[in-house]
């Protein structure tokens, strides 16, 4: 049985989010068949898909943050223009202090308000509520400012995705969906469109392609207004197109230098700068509509002509001849079937769901399906899978912050009804939801997050965890759900020798069944 036991704690931690509490089927399912456990989720694709009330489209979102942004402006001038006694108008010293002194917030708040109706529905977002026999507020307290259609469309976006992870049974095609959308990440801290989008962007772009062809998610992704927003494609113009010469600006490098260096290729993937400003001369055009909508549905995907370069265009040897957006497609077309980017992604596949140091036949085989399978995401994931490296290595790389936490809640069979509580864990622990420093995403080493700072606070929060949840819970019991035969007999130990319920809770949380993966 201990020997069944460790390959169901494999199959639930090193592709999984880990076993739900008072599910004691999750690891029963596990041991009898490991592999077909994990695979079982490969088999439903329509799975992958998120839908939830209150979710709406890219363009959706667009149009509302873009009202938004007008509605506030509005109230902003108003208050301005209420704020000055008509007889006695400022002079144009004063205007700069006028300025200074008004309360954006107070507009902001107040539009909130007024756009409730008009928002997205946040069915899925619950505020906390006042307990019966708490004290009432005192009278002078301002109360809490109503959250804008930007908040609460990010919080009920993290909301739908976190209780899909506490609720699916393995968590195999979550944890794609983890990997993917940290390999081609946008981030929430860009500005409101980023942040507003941030959820859309991994529904559309990433779920739809975790189980079908790389290239299709590759076009979808570059494709995506999220990501043109991110890189700063929208301002890219061909210095011979009819903008460029209007306008006098030229070319954004960004989004064209990320997708060779991030996205297919990799450092030292063959490619040079020459291939980096020919890509970015190809992309130009690709944008998305604005608030007046004279390209398209704000919000949405288009191709702007006068903005693209002329002209045929020279990329890793090859010519592309001027077909405007089709240029740009057959050109990401070709980088997705390149060898340096099957070599780029199974390695990185290998590195977040094996070991830091991946093995190098591992690497290779994935290489070749990948290349074999013309990019096909579900027969790379089978294939790991079917390895026997992927069950042979120890359990040694360490949860990321989201993965913890998503962990935590299943053992503790904790479905959330507000984000609020994993959205600042997140925070505090340096993984804020969907808001990577940089477009490299978050790091994959146990170097990461393995740091004493790091660990303290991951001690900190499995602390409060249990002096709110430990009188009512059996840490054995949980530990029994964790991991079986498999929990080592010192976790087993510092779990049965705890001080109190709550302690014993909070060290189950800090034991290697639960941090490893």
């Amino acid at each position: 049985m201990a020997r069944d036991s460790q390959a169901a704690l494999v199959a639930l931690n090193r592709f999984g989010f880990g076993a739900r509490g008072g599910a004691s089927g999750d690891l029963i399912n596990a041991a009898s068949d490991p592999r077909g456990f994990v695979k079982a989720e490969l088999g439903r694709p329509n799975g992958v898909l998120l839908e939830a009330p209150g979710l709406q489209s890219t363009p959706q979102l667009g149009q509302a943050v873009f009202a938004y942004q007008d509605q506030v402006k509005q109230a902003r001038d108003a208050a301005a223009k209420a704020a000055v006694p008509t007889e006695a108008q400022p002079t144009a010293e004063q205007k700069p202090v006028l300025r200074r002194n008004l309360s954006l917030n107070a507009a902001a708040t107040e539009i909130a308000g007024q756009m409730a109706e008009a928002k997205p529905a946040d069915n899925l977002a619950k505020p906390d509520t006042m307990q019966p026999n708490a004290a009432a507020p005192p009278a002078a307290k301002p109360a809490p400012q109503p959250l804008n259609v930007i908040q609460k469309t990010f919080r009920a976006e993290a909301l739908a995705r976190l209780q899909r992870a506490t609720l699916v049974e393995c968590g195999f095609t979550e944890r794609l969906v983890v990997f993917w959308s940290n390999h081609f990440c946008i981030s929430a801290g860009k500005g409101e469109l980023a942040r507003i989008w941030a959820g859309a962007f991994e529904r559309e772009a990433i779920r739809p392609h975790v189980l079908g062809r790389f290239a299709d998610m590759l076009k979808a992704v570059e494709q995506h207004p999220a990501m043109l927003f991110f890189l700063d494609n929208q301002q890219s113009l061909g210095p011979d197109s009819r903008a460029g010469q209007n306008r006098k600006r030229g070319l954004n490098e960004n989004l064209a230098r990320e997708i060779m260096e991030l996205h297919t290729l990799g450092v030292g993937g063959g490619y040079t700068q020459s291939d980096v400003t020919s890509l970015a001369r190809i992309i130009t055009g690709w944008t998305f509509a604005g608030r007046q909508g004279q390209l398209g549905t704000p919000g949405s995907f288009v191709f702007n002509t006068n903005a693209h370069q002329p002209g045929a265009q020279m990329l890793l040897g090859k010519s592309y001849e001027a077909t405007g957006l089709a240029q740009g497609e057959a050109a990401l077309a070709d980088i997705a079937r390149h060898p340096s980017t099957a070599n780029f992604i199974a390695a990185k596949f290998v590195r977040h769901f094996v070991a830091d140091e991946p093995p190098p036949a591992l690497v290779a085989r994935l290489r070749e399906i990948f290349v074999k399978t013309d990019g096909d995401l579900k027969a790379l994931a089978t294939a790991l899978v079917d390895s026997d490296e992927a069950w042979k290595a120890p359990l040694t790389k360490m949860r990321s912050p989201y993965d913890f936490l998503v962990a935590s809640g299943r053992l503790l069979a904790r479905v959330p009804e507000d984000p609020g509580r994993y959205l600042n864990g997140l925070n505090l622990l340096g993984q804020p939801l969907w808001s990577p420093s940089g477009p490299n995403g978050f790091a994959d080493t146990n170097a990461a997050w393995a740091a004493p700072e790091g660990m303290k606070l991951r001690l900190d929060i499995a602390a409060q965890i249990g002096a709110r949840l430990g009188n009512n819970i059996d840490p054995l019991d949980l530990l029994e759900f964790a991991a079986a035969d498999a929990a080592s007999i010192e976790t087993r130990r510092a779990v049965e020798r705890a001080e109190s319920r709550q302690q014993a809770l909070a060290l189950l949380l800090m034991s290697p069944e639960m941090q490893r993966r």
